[in-house]
């Protein structure tokens, strides 16, 4: 026998020893009343359990510990290994139920899934005791107990509850005009303290805080009708509010942003096409024809025979030309409601007329006006008063080169929802013109002998021409809090970059 083929044997003897000295323990556990087994290694915390049903497991890794809670009456298996995954414990359970035992697995059925709630068997004594998180849970905890009068109710809300429920309180009295008054929790009561400028907002602080209180338990005194006894009753409402007689004061106005936008547009379209054929004779000799004596017909020569056809070919002309043009004028205005804004813009373009002595200057002006009285109506519509928007805008030259200008002006009341933008008015042009045989390519033909004469004069032409042109204008309200509401926006687009 080698030596390997001994240390496998050693090992396995090892093994079947350790397997041998595990013992099944038996330990009885009433529905109730948990046992807390206290072990001496670190176990897996994938105990196995024979029946789910009866029994449920607590387990503590970092104390060593499982805490055993009965479930229904019966017997069953808990296998604990160890960290290495080998069995070092197996108890047979025997879960036993009594009158009481029965109530704690009802009551666990029915309220036992509510967080901070714990029920159990102390002193005799079938008990429910722990802290709600949840205040709609003492509705439903406060119904099931209802039918169990001899159980004992040790419950609380939870502290961090009650300071979610006071900072609710103070949070919806603020929002009622009520800015100085503060809620706090002193030994479970809701302390409402401040200022108040009437006896009317101290009364609805009072109501406003009572909406919010979570359903109440009846105390452990009352439950058992003890006179000697009075206990506290918790979560009541303790009005400390003080009451200064003085008018409120007036509320600030709204502000109101109002923002136009102008849109004008502008096409134009052209095409010719035309020929022209006038040819013209210019001569430096003749020919002549005649009879002779004899009565023939004969012909004689004086110089040479020469001639000068000018402009034998047809000219041709064609042309297109297409123009397009979108300009853009907005404005915006901020102003407190129903009082009068105005915002204008404008600007001169000079130029000269004549020349030498009769020379004189005349100007062209560019402009954006707006005038608004806007007011805040019902449902966040603004009623945009008196509503004024006046545009001058370049249009061109003149044949002399002179700029000229296009004034467009609309005046109007309506009514707009907040941030929304709307239509308040346009004009549409549009025009369209053709010409037959008014203006030959090249204009009026003209030989270049003097001399000369136009055999004939042929032209045909075709002119046709489209010009359109609209402007619509936007207008934008918006209710806001305050002027400085937006302008972080409007500081980023003049940012300069600095090296």
């Amino acid at each position: 026998m080698n030596k390997l083929t001994l240390f496998f044997l050693i090992l396995f003897s090892f093994n079947l020893f350790a397997q041998e000295e595990v013992k099944e323990r038996n330990l009885d556990i009433a529905i109730g009343i948990d046992e807390v087994i206290k072990l001496d290694y670190k176990f897996n915390t994938k105990v196995q359990i024979g029946n789910n049903k009866l029994l449920s497991l607590i387990i503590a890794p970092s104390k060593q510990e499982i805490t055993f809670r009965g479930v229904q009456a019966g017997k069953t298996s808990v296998t604990i290994r160890d960290a290495a995954g080998d069995i070092r414990d197996k108890f047979i359970v025997n879960v036993s139920s009594d009158g009481k035992s029965q109530i704690v697995s009802e009551l666990r059925e029915l309220i036992g899934n509510i967080e901070g709630i714990d029920i159990v068997i102390k002193g005799g004594k079938v008990v429910v005791e722990g802290k709600i998180i949840v205040p709609g849970d003492i509705g439903r905890i406060a119904t099931v107990l209802g039918g169990y009068g001899d159980v004992m109710r040790l419950i609380e809300l939870s502290p961090q509850t009650q300071r979610v429920i006071a900072r609710k309180m103070q949070d919806e009295i603020n929002r009622n005009n009520m800015k100085d008054v503060t809620v706090r929790i002193v030994n479970g009561d809701f302390w409402i303290e401040g200022v108040v400028n009437s006896e009317a907002k101290k009364t609805t602080a009072d109501t406003i805080a009572n909406q919010y209180l979570p359903d109440q338990l009846d105390s452990l005194a009352s439950q058992s009708g003890g006179r000697n006894f009075k206990a506290k009753e918790k979560y009541q409402i303790v009005n400390f509010l003080s009451v200064n007689e003085k008018k409120d004061p007036e509320p600030p106005k709204k502000l109101i942003k109002v923002s136009a936008q102008f849109v004008e547009l502008t096409k134009d379209y052209q095409k010719v096409f035309g020929f022209a054929w006038t040819p013209g004779l210019s001569s430096s000799g003749s020919i002549s024809f005649g009879k002779t004596t004899e009565g023939g017909v004969t012909t004689n020569e004086s110089g040479t025979l020469s001639g000068t056809i000018s402009q034998l070919f047809p000219k041709l002309a064609s042309a297109k030309n297409a123009g397009y043009a979108r300009v853009i004028q907005s404005g915006m205005v901020v102003v407190r409601d129903n009082d009068n804004a105005t915002i204008n813009k404008s600007r001169e373009i000079p130029y000269s007329i004549g020349a030498g002595d009769l020379q004189s200057s005349g100007s062209a002006t560019i402009s954006f006006k707006m005038s608004v009285k806007p007011g805040v109506g019902d449902k966040e519509n603004v009623n945009l008063n008196n509503l004024n928007i006046e545009v001058t805008l370049p249009s061109g030259n003149t044949t002399e080169g002179n700029p000229t200008s296009t004034s467009n002006s609309i005046s109007t009341s309506l009514v707009v929802k907040s941030k929304e933008s709307a239509v308040i008015g346009g004009i549409v042009q549009n025009s369209s013109k053709t010409a037959y045989d008014k203006n030959p390519p090249g204009g009026n033909q003209a030989s270049d002998d003097a001399n000369s004469q136009f055999l004939f004069n042929l032209g045909r032409s075709k002119e046709y021409n489209t010009e359109k042109a609209q402007f619509v204008i936007f207008v934008t309200p918006e209710i806001i809090e305050s002027a400085s509401q937006g302008s972080d926006a409007i500081r980023k687009k003049f940012r300069k970059r600095q090296r």
